[in-house]
């Protein structure tokens, strides 16, 4: 969590401890902790951000607080500013992706603006900054909560870190080695033995070989293999009581 292109998250006027505390979470899920506070309505330390934090205690104890933007932001070479209101301000325009991968390939700090709850920044804020981050979202619904902004911008931050690993879909794990497949094959074998399932002798090679086949063909993975011994196993048990 120390990267050197970690950038602060400025909360410009945030009304809401509560908010605050979620902010901080949504920020620590993703590797984020340098949270900046702009004269926060309620002041600061503030009672309800803790429980809304939900153990984000890091990211709080660390908070800044600043009497104005252009203090917060006084030594950052690159500030993003989210608006999806444009304000007379000509600027680029950048998605959560893009500005992402700007912060950690160009030197320097970088600072991204969220504006308080109900009214966002104000073109003053927005007049600090580079470039304003826009989320694309539904243009019928534009309404995100502090905390899904901040969240959407820390994702995106975070998968340029390779901090965020997809998870594996065990559909589509690769097929278990040979060896976890002959295994099971001879557990089968081991069960089926003794019920005379390979009986004529005359015919056990060529029942061998379809027993194999069929078991072959699915590509199972090793979870899967792994499931199919436990269940093999539990026929071996003695049924209980």
């Amino acid at each position: 969590m120390g990267q050197a292109n970690q950038p602060a998250i400025v909360l410009v006027r945030p009304q809401l401890g509560e908010n605050i505390g979620k902010a901080a979470r949504a920020m620590l899920n993703f590797g984020l902790t340098e949270l900046r506070l702009v004269t926060p309505r309620d002041g600061w330390p503030n009672p309800d951000a803790g429980p809304a934090a939900a153990g984000a205690d890091i990211v709080l104890e660390r908070a800044r607080v600043f009497a104005t933007t252009a203090e917060a932001v006084a030594d950052c070479a690159h500030v993003y500013a989210t608006t999806v209101r444009k304000r007379g301000v000509t600027k680029p325009v950048v998605r959560p992706d893009e500005a992402a991968q700007a912060i950690h390939e160009e030197p320097g700090k970088s600072a991204i603006l969220f504006g308080p709850e109900r009214s966002g920044l104000e073109t003053e804020d927005v007049a600090l900054a580079r470039s304003v981050l826009t989320v694309p979202i539904n243009p019928e619904f534009g309404s995100l909560n502090l905390a899904q902004a901040v969240i959407l911008c820390a994702y995106e931050w975070s998968k340029q870190t390779g901090l965020v690993q997809p998870t594996a879909d065990e559909a589509n794990l690769p097929p278990a080695p040979q060896e976890q497949l002959d295994a099971l094959i001879a557990h089968l074998e081991s069960m089926l033995e003794p019920k005379g399932y390979f009986l004529p002798d005359a015919r056990a090679d060529s029942t061998r070989r379809t027993l194999r086949t069929v078991l072959t063909k699915p590509g199972w993975n090793h979870l899967e293999i792994r499931t199919l011994r436990g269940v093999l196993s539990s026929l071996q048990r003695p049924p209980r009581g």
